[in-house]
């Protein structure tokens, strides 16, 4: 591995999203957003409904929206776990924007979680 990379698992419940070398990972916890370069400080975090960006080594930065979850840090390998996670490639937005208006119009905590996760996926897809 080189100076500046880091090893980086992105996993759902289901599947592994993601692995491989990168430079950066930027994610969204409960603390606010958190930058991951090479030799950051251990870190274990909870995720908020969000988007993950990765900045691979080979290729282009691309944006995964993960359902809550964990993000760990330590010696230059950082594990994303979520209960689902997509990338942004993957989304289907006509029927993602569909669900944010179905969710949008219904009350409730389950809707608005709905939406949360809704509004993600579009900002995953909008940055792929």
């Amino acid at each position: 591995m080189a100076d500046d990379q880091l090893q980086v698992e992105l996993v759902a419940a289901d599947r592994t999203v993601w692995s491989g070398q990168a430079t950066m990972v930027i994610a969204r916890t409960t603390e606010g957003d958190v930058g991951v370069l090479r030799n950051h400080a251990p870190l274990l975090s909870l995720l908020v409904d969000g988007v993950v960006e990765v900045s691979p080594v080979d290729g282009d930065r691309f944006a995964a929206a993960v359902d809550g979850g964990f993000v760990s840090v330590a010696n230059n390998r950082v594990s994303i776990l979520s209960e689902h996670a997509v990338l942004g490639s993957e989304v289907d937005v006509a029927a993602t924007r569909a669900e944010l208006e179905a969710a949008e119009s219904e009350d409730g905590e389950e809707a608005e979680e709905r939406a949360r996760r809704a509004e993600a996926r579009i900002r995953a897809a909008e940055k792929a």
